[in-house]
């Protein structure tokens, strides 16, 4: 944790501050280690605080070293306040992407000798590049994903519904020890595949359709993303073509990751081949994204993307292709970027299984 909040200050002489204001959660887990539902943090350049609650009193001393603890019986920022935690003219900053503008004003406010500035991405920036720790974490998060997976498959079948498989997949991650699932669980079967974002509804499966399964697993804080496109019964030839397309680019994108390589390119490379086999307009997001304490985090995989891809990037890499009236195949794996190349966490088939 201190080399973290090393890495933070050092960056507060070009961002003109003398502190920063921790309010996001998932930051304040990632800078403290704390993992309950309220707090704040304060890092300046020689000291960290961080507040919370009653409720966390043994929590918080359990999980948190080496910072100022305060617990309040009322609000974060007026114990702040009470106890002058921040004198008078200091250039505070603060997280430009999560924190509120109501919450700003409030921030006035109660301390009007503050000059707030926000900064965004600062703490991002950091993150975005895993230890040797969190990479552990990510990776069994993904082991426990993949079991799942391979529990799944033969409850797949006709006259199944999707709520019912996605209520499996919850159930069954919490048994192999995730602390619950990494976001709201997608099932999407027949023409309801080519919606990118299908959630899980009470259609019930039929034979001749694609599935498609995205889901992921928290461990210890960490999360994993996995999507696998199964086929029920008899396979058209138009839809074993979309499979081995989407497929196929994974692949591409996954042997051409490499650390230094611009993400927009790293989009290219699976862009350009969905469009060389005439489903371009068919792929309608970006190739993947960061994960770690959150789903989604920088760097993100897209077209539009500025950022590089660094040693210690975890990344999705999920093209997807979706044919409206026929259905849609997507497949994902969570990928770790290291000096060597990389290393891919997932273990669960890519090849069509045709249930």
């Amino acid at each position: 944790m201190n080399a973290r909040l090393q890495k933070l200050r050092a960056q507060f002489d070009a961002l003109h501050i003398d502190a920063f204001l921790v309010t996001f959660l998932p930051h304040v887990r990632y800078l403290s280690g704390f993992s309950g539902s309220n707090a704040i943090c304060i890092v300046s350049r020689s000291s960290q605080f961080i507040l919370s609650d009653g409720r966390y009193t043994d929590q918080i001393r359990n999980e948190v070293t080496d910072w100022d603890i305060f617990i309040t019986k009322t609000d974060l920022l007026d114990e702040i306040r009470k106890r002058r935690l921040l004198p008078r003219g200091t250039r505070l900053g603060f997280d430009g992407n999560s924190v509120q503008f109501s919450q700003y004003q409030e921030l006035k406010k109660l301390f009007p000798g503050i000059k707030f500035l926000p900064k965004a991405e600062c703490i991002e920036k950091i993150s975005a590049v895993k230890d040797a720790g969190e990479v552990v974490k990510i990776q069994k998060a993904a082991a426990i994903t993949d079991a799942v997976f391979s529990e799944l498959l033969p409850l797949i079948a006709p006259g199944v519904s999707e709520l019912d498989l996605a209520a499996e997949i919850s159930y069954r991650q919490r048994k192999h020890g995730a602390e619950g699932d990494a976001f709201e669980t997608i099932v999407a079967s027949g023409e309801r595949s080519a919606l990118p974002h299908g959630r899980a509804s009470a259609k019930k499966i039929r034979n001749g359709e694609f599935v498609t399964l995205d889901f992921g697993s928290v461990y210890e804080g960490y999360h994993s993303d996995l999507t696998r496109t199964v086929a029920v019964g008899k396979v058209t030839p138009e839809g074993k073509k979309i499979y081995a397309t989407v497929r196929t680019a994974q692949q591409k994108a996954i042997d051409a990751a490499r650390s230094g390589m611009k993400a927009r390119d790293l989009d290219a490379v699976a862009r350009r081949y969905i469009r060389k086999l005439g489903y371009e307009k068919f792929f309608r997001h970006s190739l993947g994204h960061g994960i770690g304490l959150q789903i989604h985090e920088p760097p993100r995989i897209s077209v539009l993307s500025k950022a590089v891809l660094e040693d210690g990037n975890v990344i999705t890499i999920e093209p997807g292709i979706y044919v409206p009236g026929f259905g849609g195949v997507r497949i994902e794996d969570d990928i770790h970027i290291t000096g060597d190349g990389i290393t891919v966490l997932n273990r669960s088939p890519k090849d069509l299984l045709i249930l």
